[in-house]
Formats: structure tokens, sequence, C-alpha cells
């Protein structure tokens, strides 16, 4: 493996190049993690990333996962991916709550899974989940990204790995919410349809500036930090 930028001699140290900066108190770090294939589609034909994936990218997601102290993600994605049990706790980000409780996400969980919803969300479905998940209430109508950041740093989850899906990431770029991007590029085309990064019918401005460009066996791996002010 071969660090690009900054230069360096010799391998890249990858846990060095994605450990998280220090956090003091209760301050957080959101970082996100996405991979494309090199025509740009965030998942193949079967609606999962990994078929849009290399070894070398999921070698740098189990990484990812060590660092952190909570995963985040949408609903849709956990789905998608199938999520099931891993060895960090899980927040998943759902409005309308349409999950069975005793699926292994939740009846197998190593961590108690964590629901991040609103106030508006059906009670009953709440009541049903709050029996085996943390509910989280972030936001009457719309997700309050802060909200739910600082109520998972409440909990001492201060390292935060963002795993998508698309519409969620651009919800917590609109709202300035993202400090680090972790994007993985892979020598594959796959053709089809499929959702950018960032989904929404809103324009929205927002500036990087690269932290790190390492490249595997034709896979490149980009850190980007987001310029504040």
């Amino acid at each position: 493996m071969q660090q690009l930028y900054p230069p360096a001699d010799g391998p890249a140290d990858l846990e060095a190049a994605y450990a998280y900066p220090p956090l003091a108190g209760d301050a957080s770090w959101l970082r996100a993690n996405m991979v494309t294939s090199l025509d740009g589609a965030t998942q193949g034909h079967d609606g999962r990333s990994r078929t849009v994936s290399s070894p070398p990218d999921r070698v740098v997601l189990s990484l990812l996962r060590r660092l952190c102290d909570v995963i985040i993600a949408g609903a849709g994605t956990v789905r998608a991916e199938r999520y099931g049990p891993v060895d960090r706790p899980i927040a998943v980000v759902s409005r309308s709550l349409q999950f069975d409780p005793e699926a292994p996400l939740f009846a197998e969980a190593t961590h108690r899974t964590i629901v991040i919803t609103l106030e508006s969300a059906p009670a009953d479905r709440r009541a049903r989940l709050a029996a085996v998940a943390d509910v989280i209430l972030a936001g009457g109508d719309e997700l309050d990204v802060a909200a739910a950041r600082q109520a998972l740093a409440d909990r001492g989850l201060t390292r935060q790995l963002c795993e998508g899906g698309a519409h969620l990431l651009a919800h917590i770029v609109a709202a300035e919410a993202l400090d680090e991007l972790c994007y993985t590029l892979t020598p594959r085309m796959v053709g089809g349809h499929s959702a950018r990064l960032l989904e929404t019918p809103l324009p929205l401005e927002s500036d990087w500036t690269l932290g790190h460009l390492i490249e595997d066996e034709s896979t490149l791996f980009t850190r980007w930090v987001a310029r504040r002010g």
C-alpha cells in the first residue's frame, strides 16, 4: 500500500491515517464512510454497496468500524445491506420505524441497538421498539442532526461513523454536521442506475480539504475534512 498524499516513505499506517482527532469532554467527531465504483455507483444490481466494493475497501471498512464508538445508518441502508449485530453499537435513523423487534439487529445485538427517530413517529411502533432498543427523539417532523449527534455523545459515543445512506448523508451535510468524509473509489464499473453519495432535491454548498490519498490494488482511499467558516 502506497500513500500518495501527503508524501511518505513506505506503506501507509492505516490506523494512524484514520485515527480520530483527540476529543475532550462530550465533544464528538462525525465521519462518513462511502464507496463508489469507477463509474460512480454507490450500489450494484443487488442494491448493496458490497457489489461495488473491493477487498482493500473491506479492510478499511473493518478498521473504521473498529476505531469508532457507534455506527450510524439510515433504515433503508440497514435493510438493503442486511445489517446484523457487530461489536459496536448501531444507531439506526428512521422516520417510520418499520422494524421487526425480533430481527437479529435487535434480538441478537451485542450492544443495545439505538433508534433515532422523530416525535411524529408512530407512538405504537416507538413503544414496541423501546422494549428492545434505546429510542432517541431528535426533532419533531424533521431530523435534528445536532440533537441526534449530541444524544449519542451524551452516551459516551463521541467517535461517530455514518455509513449512509445517501438521503441521511445529504441531511447531515446540509446541517453542516459532517466533519470528515472517507471516500473509496474502486476499480470497477457496474453500469445500471444508482444513487449518488448525496441524494437531495435541493442544492447545497459544502467545501472540503483533502486529508490523504492512499492507493492499494488500484483502489483509491481518500479522506476529506470539512472546511468551517
